[in-house]
Formats: structure tokens, sequence, C-alpha cells
């Protein structure tokens, strides 16, 4: 049998009732006692770095998971991570990044309800994970929830209380559970050894542009932030209201060294700067266009890419990873 690594960070499905309200308070042994039969299915460690609500989940902490992974890398066969959904897809992304070219299975899952009540997607979710990462087949990191296997890349939570939480946007699904079966339609494979992100930057902020903003917000993170990313409207760009306003705020970001990354508010398709004339503009000035790359796989992208001090910005934003971008 696979010897398989549990990391349990809290969540939903650690969650038990305190004064009426879920709270993160199982242990990663006894989220194992309430599905014995993974016990059929591989060998189980489990350690817990982490009890949290993933509101309260960030990068610093993904990269702690990512550096435990490596620190246990040799050690084991593959890698589950329990983890809420409400940043769950950011996780996956972030340690898509952290950890490349993984051959070993890091596998991100969760669930709507606790796995204290009955009759709930808590233990599906779990059994689905362990039986994806003990699958030959399997490699690289993904989520595994309402049984199925999503890209880390491409996971977004698209529902907040249906078990058929997550969806795999702007690539198909790697594969699905059945049964204790994996039936793959995409088949993944990895040839040499991981590579290990040593550092990262957090200096980010996401602006969400609304019908009549002010640019006034750009202005205001000149020199605040390493990184902007710019959920724009439809295909991408920048409003002008009888002014040039945004277009030089953009600039002075430039000027300031900020890097200026431009994605859609739309979830699907992603980004096309070049159909407007203001668009083909704005990439001219050195702003970059994230295309159909999810917000979470943005952020996390940048935040591994600011870390990277010897290489060129643009050049490893652009670069595809783990399929998290096409031309």
């Amino acid at each position: 049998m696979k010897n398989i690594l549990l990391i349990a960070t809290g969540g939903t499905i650690a969650s038990k009732p305190e004064g009426g309200k879920l709270t993160p308070g199982i242990s990663s042994k006894e989220l194992i006692s309430y599905v014995p039969e993974i016990k059929s299915i591989c060998n189980v460690t489990s350690i817990e770095p982490f009890t949290r609500d993933s509101t309260n989940m960030n990068y610093n902490d993904w990269f702690v998971l990512s550096q435990l992974i490596k620190q246990n890398y040799d050690s084991y066969d593959g890698f589950v991570i329990t983890h809420g959904t409400d940043t769950m897809a950011y996780c996956a992304a972030a340690l898509s990044y952290f950890i490349q070219n993984n051959l070993k299975p890091i596998v991100i899952t969760g669930s709507q309800k606790s796995i204290y009540l009955r009759d709930t997607d808590a233990r599906a979710n779990l059994t689905g994970a362990f039986i994806y990462a003990c699958d030959d087949g399997a490699c690289g990191t993904h989520v595994v929830f309402d049984g199925k296997v999503i890209l880390g890349t491409r996971a977004k939570k698209s529902r907040t209380k249906s078990f058929n939480a997550f969806s795999s946007i702007n690539f198909p699904e790697v594969a699905q559970i059945h049964g204790d079966k994996v039936r793959y339609f995409i088949k993944e494979s990895v040839k040499g050894k991981p590579v290990f992100c040593n550092k990262i930057n957090t200096s980010v902020v996401a602006i969400k542009l609304i019908p009549g903003v002010s640019a006034d917000i750009i202005n205001f993170l000149a020199g605040k932030c390493s990184a902007v990313v710019i959920e724009s409207f439809g295909v991408g760009g920048i409003p002008y209201y009888a002014d040039s306003d945004f277009e030089e705020g953009i600039k002075n970001l430039l000027n300031s060294g900020v890097q200026v990354i431009m994605t859609t508010q739309v979830t699907h398709e992603g980004s096309d700067m070049a159909v407007y004339k203001v668009g083909e503009a704005l990439e001219r000035m050195g702003l970059i266009e994230a295309r159909d790359m999810t917000v979470e796989a943005i952020v996390g992208k940048i935040v591994w890419a600011l870390g990277i001090e010897d290489k060129p910005f643009k050049e490893l934003f652009l670069t595809p990873v783990n399929n998290d971008i096409f031309d």
C-alpha cells in the first residue's frame, strides 16, 4: 500500500458546533476515524500545522504547507490536504506555483458540511481525495471535490452551499472518481525532479472596477505594493470618463515599478484587450494581460513570480505553468 501524508488545516470539514456556530476543532486523527475504510486504501500519517477557518488562511500559510511537503517529499507517495472551501482554490493555485514539476499527487479537499455530521459531503470528499492520491496516474496539484478532479490552477468555488461547490474554469476536469476508480479525461505526465519555491512576495492588491469608479484608487497604490491586479469589464480595458485619468494612473504605477496585470470579471473565456483600441494602447504601455487565468491563479502566480528576483517578472508570468494560461 502507498504511504500518504494527511495535512489537516481546519475548515468546515473539521468543525464542531461551539456556542451554536461551527468552529474548527476536529483533529487529523479524528478525521480519519470517521472514514475507517481509508485504512484499507493506504497507510496514513497525519499532521496539523493549522486549525483555522480558511478565511483566515493566507499565502504565508500556503508557503508553510509547501515547505512541509518539501521536508516530507521523499517519505511519502502522495499528500492530502484538508482545507476550508472559501479559500481552497487560492491554496490550490498557490501550491501549483510553489511546487512545480511534481510527480507525486498533492490533493486538496474539504466539504460544505462538517464530517462531524452524518450524511454530508465530507466523508465522500475525503475518501475520494485518498483514492486519487493513491492512483498510479495521479500527479501534480489538484482539488478533489464532489467526485471531480480539478487542476489546481483552474479551480474556483462557484457555489456557496451546494455539494458541487467547485468548477474547473476554462479547462476540462482532469478526471472523475467513480466508486473506488479514477476515470481520466486528461492524462498528465511529469519528468525530472520537483521544483520548490524558496521565497514569495505577498505585496499584491486586486481592484474590481465598477461603473463610475474614480481613478484615485489607482494613484493611491503607487509605491504601496509590488503588483496590482485590475479586474475590468468584458474582455478587459479601462474606462475613459471624458479624461485619461485611469491611463495616467496606470502609467504612474508602472513608472513606480509596480507590476500591473489586467484581467476580466467574467468567469469564462478570459480577456482579450486587443479587441478594442484602448486595450491595445495599454499593452504597449507595459501592462500585462492575464488572458484566461482565474483570479486565484493570477494572484498565486504573482506571489510566486515576485519572489524570483533573477528573472523578468513579465516573462515568468506569461510562461504557462500547469496549464494555467493559453495564448
